[in-house]
């Protein structure tokens, strides 16, 4: 794993729930890309190859406007270090709740 990223998309329709429906299908592409992730309250947060995930940030894409909306808007962070980056788990699970 030699990157990160965290992906925000905002479909341009009106409404939360067509807002709503429409991201739930971008997190669905997410989970089905295999890679691991967290969704957050504002992004989604991915972690993989810097390759497979940039072609994972374009999916997200093309899934909002198969899905209805005219155009979208993301925004993007991208952690990358070709020697492996800290995973999701190194930064954020002190903070995690048991369940």
């Amino acid at each position: 794993m030699n990157a990160s990223i965290a992906i925000q998309v905002l479909p341009k329709v009106p409404g939360r729930e067509e807002t709503r429906r429409i991201v739930d299908r971008v997190i669905a592409q997410i989970a089905a890309a295999g890679y691991p992730y967290v969704v957050g309250p504002f992004e989604t947060t991915v972690e993989g190859d810097l390759d497979g995930l940039m072609e994972l940030v374009k999916e997200c894409q093309k899934v909002c406007i198969e899905a209805g909306s005219p155009s979208v808007m993301s925004y993007v962070k991208i952690s990358y270090q070709p020697g492996g980056v800290w995973s999701i788990a190194d930064k954020t699970g002190k903070y995690q709740k048991e369940a």
